[in-house]
């Protein structure tokens, strides 16, 4: 076990070395991979700062019957009875909701940022409204209901209210797989970078390398303080890269904040956590360490023995 202790310490101690005999071309390729693992890193954080506020939405089908604005209050209260009898025939159980307009208009005032605009319309121009509130079973009949009630006397507009909830979490899964494929890809952009520095580092080093067999270094011996290399050039590019995006969420949040005011609503964009962070330097070290592994492996063998 000491002589294991006593390997590893004396191959990191041989990569340092090696690190300070050329600093630039290490920096350099840590930019490199830093600027690759960015982009999946910023697309991650991202995904992650959405998906709270997507499942927080109810994604529970609603459907909103609006009546026409010619149609008093009382006579639209009169429509519950052939929209329950729409919903039996379709064989739906929904929760029905009227909201008035008199009461939808006053909700309006007190919970936007519209009131003067509101007050100078003259008049209340909202129309009176039923909202179906259904069960996930009956999801896959909202397209009937919604053709029918569209074909009932007095109604102006049947909108699906949760089809847009719908859309956002589809469109986060396509973000997901999206991510995925790109955080791949650029993995292996990481992997070739590594590989190619690891190469030069071999070649350079050829001499010694030559010596070092002739002395009975085993190529495991030979081969590792390029891994540790190949470690320290991944944690660092991962450590870089996650302090780039943490950098960029700032001015970010500036601007998402602004646009959020518009919609009366408050946002922004949080850094990723201390195990995720530490999750992605993991990675970011493994790559590196792969392509290390990969590059000594194929460059040793081109050496004399």
């Amino acid at each position: 076990m000491t002589n294991w202790f006593r390997q590893h310490r004396y191959a990191l101690a041989s990569a340092l070395t090696q690190l300070r005999a050329s600093p630039g071309n290490f920096i350099f390729n840590v930019l490199v991979v830093a600027i690759s693992l960015a982009v999946p890193i910023a697309g991650l954080t991202f995904i992650e700062n959405i998906r709270p506020v997507a499942s927080q939405l109810s994604i529970e089908p609603e459907i909103s019957v609006f009546i026409q604005t010619s149609v008093t209050s009382a006579d639209a209260a009169l429509l519950a009875t052939p929209i329950k009898k729409t919903l039996k025939d379709a064989g739906v159980n929904a929760k029905l909701s009227f909201i008035p307009k008199d009461k939808a208009f006053a909700t309006l005032e007190s919970t936007s940022n519209l009131a003067e605009v509101l007050s100078n319309l003259g008049g209340n121009p909202l129309p009176d409204a039923f909202v179906l509130s259904l069960s996930n079973d009956d999801a896959d009949k909202i397209e009937k209901v919604s053709t029918l009630l569209r074909g009932l006397d007095k109604v102006e507009v049947v909108q699906v209210d949760s089809a847009w909830i719908k859309r956002l979490a589809a469109l986060l899964h396509i973000a997901q797989i999206s991510l995925l494929f790109l955080a791949a890809t650029l993995a292996l952009v990481v992997i070739v970078v590594v590989f190619n520095a690891t190469r030069l580092q071999v070649i350079a080093h050829q001499t010694p390398i030559s010596v070092s067999r002739l002395l009975g270094a085993t190529n495991g011996f030979i081969h590792k303080p390029y891994y540790y290399m190949g470690a320290l050039l991944g944690g660092c590019a991962g450590l870089l890269a996650l302090g780039l995006v943490a950098l960029s969420l700032p001015p970010l949040n500036t601007a998402i904040g602004e646009f959020a005011k518009l919609y009366s609503a408050e946002f922004h964009l949080s850094p990723l956590g201390l195990l995720p962070s530490l999750a992605l330097i993991l990675v970011a070290k493994i790559l590196g360490l792969c392509g290390a592994y990969l590059s000594v492996r194929r460059q040793l063998t081109k050496i004399p023995q």
